[in-house]
């Protein structure tokens, strides 16, 4: 059976079996139903099956911890039960590997901080410092009487540090370690189990979470590390990093590097066609309008911008 083609309905009772799960009030019938219900077909089976690998990313928590994310997540954003399993049967429809490719879902969802694709936000924190996370974010914000500590969920953000009275330390964790500000701004942005710091002011510390390792980075230096492994420093002009400014500047770019970026900033699917992915490309493009920087592509190279859905768009050569 293609396990994308799972009754909706057979993957939603299993939702509603996972949250039964993790309430706290399961009792042995509850085992026993869900052991009936899921012998009574192949598919019942194989819905299951994807539920147990959700099942596997909340048995790193608590299930008393796990139960108040679920409904914290339904509180704050004003979800009712059912639409809450409606998003555990979403994820249970993505697969295993959907679910696999990104940080845990339901932290994203309950995060102190985060923004749709396409949008920023700015953000005081309370020693005074400055955060501005970008599209498609979710931080939590650590504070406490010993360290300041943000976590990077997914996403991108640039952080201004102010001076901190206790002289407590800065310190911003992602998936796959940490930064630690040295009297600094700096811009941090974790996807694909990869993070990346990059220097505007000051200097910081990065540490990967499998290495006691460290290197410095200061102003105009950018650095990108794995779980266990730090890649080799790199100069950057520091006024290319324009994110900020709802800009991405490009010096002699990849035309395929340059869309995946944009494509960070729009919803669904934008498609370069491999004939012209090397094209090279310099410019200013707007981060806020991508459609304006589209046009701008299609005036000023060979391609054409061919449209299936307003969601789904191809680059391709003009021809």
């Amino acid at each position: 059976m293609n396990s994308s083609m799972i009754n909706p309905q057979i993957l939603g009772e299993a939702a509603d079996w996972l949250v039964q799960l993790h309430s706290g009030t399961a009792t042995p019938a509850d085992h026993q139903a869900i052991a009936q219900w899921r012998s009574r077909s192949a598919e019942h089976a194989q819905a299951w099956q994807r539920a147990e690998v959700l099942l596997g990313d909340f048995r790193g928590v608590p299930a008393n911890i796990a139960m108040q994310t679920l409904q914290r997540a339904s509180r704050k954003d004003g979800l009712s039960r059912r639409q809450t399993l409606t998003r555990l049967g979403l994820l249970l429809m993505a697969g295993p590997l959907g679910i696999a490719s990104q940080h845990l879902p339901w932290e994203q969802w309950t995060a102190d901080q985060r923004t749709a694709v396409g949008e920023q936000k700015n953000l005081q924190l309370p020693d005074g410092s400055q955060l501005l996370l970008n599209t498609d974010s979710a931080v939590n914000i650590a504070f406490n009487p010993h360290e300041r500590r943000i976590l990077l969920l997914n996403g991108e953000m640039l952080v201004s540090t102010a001076k901190d009275p206790g002289a407590r330390p800065f310190i911003v964790e992602t998936p796959q370690g940490t930064a630690r500000a040295l009297g600094t701004r700096f811009c941090v942005r974790t996807a694909d189990a990869t993070s990346q710091v990059s220097v505007l002011e000051g200097q910081v510390e990065v540490t990967p979470q499998l290495l006691r390792q460290s290197t410095t980075l200061s102003a105009g230096e950018r650095q990108s590390f794995r779980l266990n492994r730090l890649d080799a420093a790199q100069r950057f002009d520091v006024e290319t990093l324009s994110w900020d400014k709802g800009m991405l500047l490009a010096n002699n770019m990849r035309l395929d590097d340059l869309l995946s970026e944009l494509s960070r900033y729009r919803p669904g699917m934008l498609r370069c066609h491999p004939d012209v992915a090397a094209l090279r490309v310099s410019g200013a493009f707007s981060l806020r309008d991508t459609d304006a920087s589209l046009r701008l592509l299609s005036d000023t190279l060979p391609l054409n911008i061919s449209r299936m859905t307003r969601y789904w768009l191809s680059v391709e050569p003009r021809v």
